[in-house]
């Protein structure tokens, strides 16, 4: 099997994992918080053990190194309270939707603080992704049983989405460190920041509920980034932002078939222009001519 053939399974099966994270959330039946120390607690350790396994923990990093790679943590373990909150109020699939807007907070983050240009294929990009929106946000009032409150949830994945772009700026100063032990550092940083409001005194109590949380930590974390990583270390970028589709497909299907939740038809045209927008944004379509984007980097999700 070659590098491209075997990047292409690992990124495959990465993604297919990650777009099952939000049926794990749900039915854990935990609430939100714990949810996402349990998964930075089995996911510290998880990655603990891979990285001494490869001989990471040798390396020496540096503290703005490590301060870079914090700060990247924090933006993470928001990101992910903000995005599994969101899953309870807007469905899995409008959430997962809205939150591939990602690209577009990269977008805005270059052109304020790196001086990146907007061509007007990127903004019409970014015009689609709006329409698409809007789509998604009038259809609330039909959108049937979908959640507790429809238009705070998509607020919260777009929250999400500014947080994991925030997350990924920072990711892309940390060039040449390995990336297992950002990603642990960053969930480390999440045990560290969510402890104080764990419930401990009232744990899980059933052998099904701490299933669920370790396996967000063992497989939707440690499991993932070896694929990920792994994948990205093989594959064009071209292609990992092809592969990277497969999250929000999947995220939908488990949707339709694990919930019952069916999407009304401006919801479904709303996600499809916003997941248009973003793998044109992401692999470089060009509407009209210009410089086409560079593929955003991937932190963890």
């Amino acid at each position: 099997m070659n590098d491209t053939v075997r990047g292409t399974v690992e990124m495959s099966a990465a993604m297919a994992i990650l777009g099952t994270i939000g049926w794990f959330v749900v039915l854990s039946g935990q609430p939100i918080m714990d949810v996402v120390f349990w998964r930075c607690a089995f996911g510290a350790l998880t990655l603990l053990i891979i990285c001494t396994a490869l001989g990471l923990l040798r390396n020496r990093l540096s503290l703005r190194i490590i301060g870079i790679a914090a700060l990247g943590g924090v933006a993470i373990v928001v990101n992910w309270l903000l995005l599994f909150s969101a899953f309870s109020r807007a469905s899995i699939s409008i959430a997962t939707a809205v939150y591939n807007t990602q690209p577009f907070m990269l977008v805005g983050f270059g052109a304020l603080f790196f001086a990146e240009r907007l061509t007007l294929t990127k903004l019409t990009w970014l015009a689609i992704a709006f329409a698409g929106m809007v789509l998604i946000v009038e259809a609330a009032p039909d959108a049937g049983d979908v959640g507790t409150d429809y238009f705070t949830g998509i607020v919260m994945a777009l929250g999400a989405a500014f947080f994991w772009a925030v997350a990924a700026i920072l990711t892309k100063k940390l060039k040449g460190t390995p990336p297992h032990l950002i990603a642990l550092i960053q969930v480390c940083v999440g045990v560290v920041m969510l402890a104080p409001f764990a419930n401990f005194s009232q744990l899980p109590a059933d052998a099904w509920s701490w299933t669920m949380l370790a396996t967000l930590g063992i497989v939707h974390t440690g499991l993932m980034y070896i694929l990920m990583y792994g994948a990205i270390q093989k594959l064009p970028t071209h292609l990992q932002g092809s592969l990277s589709f497969i999250y929000p497909v999947v995220a939908i299907l488990v949707d339709v078939v694990a919930f019952g939740h069916r999407l009304h038809l401006s919801q479904i045209v709303g996600a499809t222009a916003i997941l248009i927008a973003a793998a044109g944004m992401n692999l470089g379509w060009t509407l009209w001519k210009g410089k086409p984007p560079v593929a955003s980097p991937h932190p963890i999700k």
